[in-house]
């Protein structure tokens, strides 16, 4: 981690850290020791979605609060925070341990998103709440510019119940056909039926609700394909 590369990353976060040693510690990932940033991710996780939260309020003062709960969840997702990441570079600053350095854990999605909400974490404990929120929104501010439509958020089981309700048809069931795999690396999969039809889908992946919502995505298409047919 260079003085260089530290000076671009709070030029682009438009914020100079009055206690460097804060910044440091949330560029720290827990492979590298027990100071480590897992604190300032929990603080930044918080203050992320409180910021895009009262910003969705304000900006979108006719959303419910279905829509905004969406919006919000696009935004803070691991998806969308290490691609902010990325833009800032921080995988060029992340102080890891050897192993996740071997195994490129400064290019990890997860390592990245976890970083970022340190960083604005640290931001919050050496400057308050108003330059963090300044900071983030500052970030955060072309994604709040472009948001899709709420309705395009909509998970895959959210979007299947609401095509049978709007046609008067029972809700759909989910049943567990397997879990295979030790614990921590489980793999589920899920049968979705329709309690008055014959079709029937399957799932599968690293957890029951995601092998629910492949299902219920596989079912969407088949009964949309049958409707349109």
């Amino acid at each position: 981690m260079t003085g260089a590369a530290l000076d671009r990353l709070t030029r682009q976060l438009g914020y100079t850290f009055r206690d460097p040693q804060l910044l440091a510690r949330a560029l720290t990932h827990r492979s590298a020791g027990a100071a480590n940033n897992e604190r300032l991710e929990f603080l930044g996780d918080g203050l992320i979605n409180f910021v895009v939260g009262e910003a969705l309020f304000q900006a979108r003062t006719a959303a419910e609060e279905g829509d905004l709960s969406r919006w919000r969840a696009s935004l803070v997702c691991e998806e969308s925070l290490a691609r902010l990441a990325d833009r800032l570079k921080l995988g060029d600053v992340l102080i890891l341990g050897s192993g996740e350095l071997k195994s490129g854990g400064f290019r990890r999605a997860s390592i990245l998103a976890d970083t970022l909400e340190a960083v604005l974490g640290a931001v919050y404990l050496d400057g308050g709440f108003a330059p963090a929120r300044e900071t983030c929104l500052r970030l955060m501010q072309e994604l709040l510019d472009q948001l899709p439509d709420a309705a395009s958020l909509k998970d895959s089981k959210t979007r299947l119940q609401e095509f049978l309700q709007g046609r008067a048809r029972p809700l759909p069931l989910y049943e567990l056909l397997s879990a295979e795999g030790p614990p921590h690396e489980q793999w589920f999969t899920v049968r979705c039926r329709l309690a008055d039809g014959a079709e029937g889908t399957e799932g599968r992946a690293g957890s029951r609700r995601g092998a629910e919502q492949e299902a219920a995505e596989k079912m969407l298409q088949l009964i949309s394909e049958a409707t349109h047919a």
